[in-house]
């Protein structure tokens, strides 16, 4: 599966937009409206999970998912100079952040800012290091109340600036691939069912979670709302072959060497068994990885929902996770999108996965 200059153009618009956890709205309506025209009907739930349906009156439910959200800031105190201190609304880097753009985001609009840092010649102390009791914005305000005048208040979510490129023709980069590059995914393999003309016995549920990043907790949400039979997931993982990752610890994956299938006590095996044979049938390469206790990402969530739901987790190589510059490899992600789609058609109504019957 190659990837369009259309669809190019729509993940472009949509890794852009920011989509801070707890604030996805904006970036979900982008996603609902591309996936419109290849389902049959759609829903969202109070927190903003988006999900198109295909063959909705179907009894047998599978799920493909990914989550929406990207890590960012809460503004948490104003200084009376007009500094102002924050707060991680998920898991944001603080050594990444000095110098670093950013979009307060207001009731009045963006409120444009920087990380100010002070000049290496000014710093000789222990605390030279970035941490949360010493990055701050600056809004080139003198004042609280100038920055208040501004519409920022305690509350307001800051995301940084920067935006999607592409590097030497087949990487990804930007900001929240961690994971709108996974919705991106489950949108494409919708879009491919309607272009094939597929036709599903069973009902296919893409699903764009909410609140990933502070505890899978759209996923939960809308796990006890479908009740599917079935989830697959996607995410991303780490690609280990930069500088400074361990392997012994983080494994041996790379970015290029396509999509990863984790095994662990959430991740079904017999689901899993079905993707990777789908995924040789279609002579679509693949890596795997270990996950010694949760996979950390939906998975969880949907695998001990509603009595227990086969998962299995379909991750994509990722470099500079939780940065501004995270990357991917253009042909992972088509390759990704490949074995989502097959394994949904190599799918039976109503198969049981069950390992005692």
């Amino acid at each position: 599966m190659k990837i369009t200059a259309a669809s190019q153009k729509f993940l472009e618009e949509y890794l852009n937009n920011p989509s801070p956890t707890g604030f996805e709205s904006q970036g979900q309506q982008l996603w609902l409206d591309y996936i419109k025209p290849n389902v049959d009907t759609y829903f969202t739930d109070n927190y903003g999970t988006a999900v198109g349906v295909i063959n909705p009156d179907a009894k047998y439910k599978v799920v493909i998912e990914a989550h929406a959200d990207e890590i960012s800031w809460f503004v948490h105190y104003i200084t009376k100079e007009g500094f102002v201190y924050l707060r991680r609304n998920g898991g944001s880097d603080h050594m990444i952040a000095p110098s670093k753009r950013v979009n307060i985001h207001t009731d009045k609009g963006i409120v444009r800012a920087v990380f100010g840092w002070p000049a290496i010649h000014t710093r000789h102390t222990k605390d030279d290091a970035p941490s949360m009791k010493n990055i701050f914005l600056d809004c080139g305000c003198k004042t609280k109340e100038e920055v208040e005048k501004l519409g920022v208040h305690v509350g307001c979510v800051a995301t940084f600036e920067d935006e999607f490129m592409v590097l030497n023709k087949n990487k990804y980069v930007g900001r929240a691939l961690d994971n709108r590059i996974g919705g991106f995914m489950i949108a494409e393999v919708a879009r491919m069912l309607k272009k094939e003309k597929k036709k599903l016995p069973f009902g296919l549920y893409i699903v764009n979670s909410v609140q990933e990043e502070i505890g899978l907790r759209g996923a939960e949400m809308i796990a006890h709302k479908i009740k599917p039979d079935v989830a697959i997931i996607t995410d991303v993982c780490h690609d280990t072959q930069t500088p400074m990752i361990d392997k012994i610890e983080n494994g041996d994956l790379s970015s290029g060497a396509g999509p990863v299938l984790t095994y662990g006590p959430a991740v079904h095996n017999n689901l899993l068994k079905l993707i990777i044979q789908t995924a040789e049938k279609n002579k679509i390469p693949f890596q795997r990885a270990a996950a010694s206790r949760s996979t950390g990402t939906d998975t969880d969530a949907f695998a001990y929902s509603n009595e227990g739901v086969p998962s299995a987790l379909i991750s994509l190589p990722l470099r500079y996770m939780h940065t501004t510059v995270e990357m991917c490899c253009k042909e992972d992600v088509e390759n990704a999108i490949q074995l989502i789609y097959e394994s949904v058609l190599s799918l039976k109504n109503g198969q049981d996965f069950r390992y005692l019957k």
